[in-house]
């Protein structure tokens, strides 16, 4: 009996500028900072339960492999994100202040 050998691509999606595992719309980088944070694809699926275990082993492996190209995706993305955070901070202004906040709980 024989295996089959092909290469088998992760199950990453783009999906408005983000890489979604499997069919759900969690994101790589939601798994792979649980991950980080020591989780078990068991641990990873318990936490976000619309993906299959199968998907996050296979995310993880695809992480322990490319590490550095992934590593790159993921420091783009947080520039990303802390860029788009700026944007809207300066497009929105809060107008309230610290004492404003804390003089609201104590009427």
């Amino acid at each position: 009996m024989t295996l089959p050998l092909a290469a088998h691509a992760p199950p990453l999606r783009q999906d408005h500028g983000a890489l979604r595992v499997g069919r759900s719309n969690v994101t790589l980088e939601s798994v792979l900072w649980a991950f980080k944070q020591g989780a078990t694809p068991e641990q990873i699926v318990d936490q976000f339960p619309t993906i299959t275990l199968a998907d996050a082993y296979e995310v993880v492996g695809y992480y322990l492999r490319n590490r550095a190209q992934v590593d790159v995706y993921l420091s783009g993305q947080e520039r990303a994100h802390t860029e788009q955070a700026l944007e809207i901070r300066r497009a929105f202004p809060s107008r309230m202040t610290r004492a404003d906040l804390e003089g609201r709980g104590r009427q």
